[in-house]
């Protein structure tokens, strides 16, 4: 008997340390700019794996990206949430966030700083590097198809509420990554040409894409935080939510095959 309680006492010790998670804050540096990014993995397992790469929304790196990490880290990813502002740079306010978002949408720091987060975490000995695939949301949805169209190799991208930009003519040979965008159906950040130029896009370049469109949905439609107000165009959706993250798992699930 006493052997038998032993035996289970080991055997949940066991499952215990498969189920834990180490998070660590890292420092790095694109150009002359200090970022810290959020790393998590499970430290059971020591052979590599297929990491993915987490954009946050454009109020900076803060606990909403970093759930979003430890649930992927949960499901045996290495998940690096990096920071697209700047070491302990957070906004506090709309109005902060539009400045911090605008100084780098639309701009070529905008892919370099995606870059710098992905050689961070292709570089950690855990990951595979042919198994990288980067998600983003809102703000950060825009970042990670803007990480596609330069190119970066990446096994694919998800976009959850994103601005859906097109990829430039510049860009049409380069775009290795298959992409997912999932996309609130009545998103009023989002018109209904852009959508079109992105599908027009996707078209002319011959990408490997999907568009999900979740009816009723509008913006951030992830996000608890962001209330069940639909009338100012951002809202959370439970079933968006939930169905967008099956889609992104089963779309993984094709894309990230880790050679161990």
């Amino acid at each position: 008997m006493h052997r038998m309680w032993i035996l289970l006492i080991g055997l949940w010790i066991g499952t215990s340390a498969r189920s834990e998670l180490v998070s660590k804050a890292v420092e790095y540096k694109q150009g002359d700019t200090v970022l810290e990014g959020y790393l998590v993995y499970d430290d059971a397992k020591a052979e590599k794996r297929p990491g993915v790469l987490v954009v946050h929304e454009w109020w900076g790196l803060n606990d909403y990206a970093k759930h979003r990490a430890d649930e992927l880290a949960k499901l045996g990813y290495v998940a690096f949430a990096v920071d697209m502002y700047g070491k302990g740079v957070l906004a506090k306010t709309r109005e902060e966030a539009g400045k911090l978002a605008g100084e780098i949408r639309g701009k070529p720091i905008m892919r370099e700083r995606a870059r710098a987060g992905f050689d961070v975490l292709a570089a950690h000995e855990l990951v595979d590097p042919k198994a990288i695939a980067a998600i983003g949301y809102c703000f950060g949805g825009t970042t990670v198809l803007e990480l596609a169209y330069s190119g970066a190799p990446l096994a694919g991208v998800v976009s959850f509420h994103g601005g859906i930009t097109a990829p430039k003519p510049e860009d049409d040979k380069g775009i290795q990554a298959k992409i997912l965008v999932c996309h609130g159906a009545d998103d009023p950040h989002v018109p209904d040409e852009q959508v079109q130029a992105f599908v027009d896009a996707m078209r002319r370049v011959g990408a490997d894409w999907q568009l999900i469109a979740y009816g009723g949905a509008v913006h951030t439609f992830t996000n608890p935080a962001a209330g069940n107000n639909k009338s100012g165009g951002s809202a959370y959706d439970e079933k968006a939510d939930k169905r967008s993250w099956e889609h992104m798992l089963d779309f993984f699930a094709e894309i990230l095959k880790s050679d161990g």
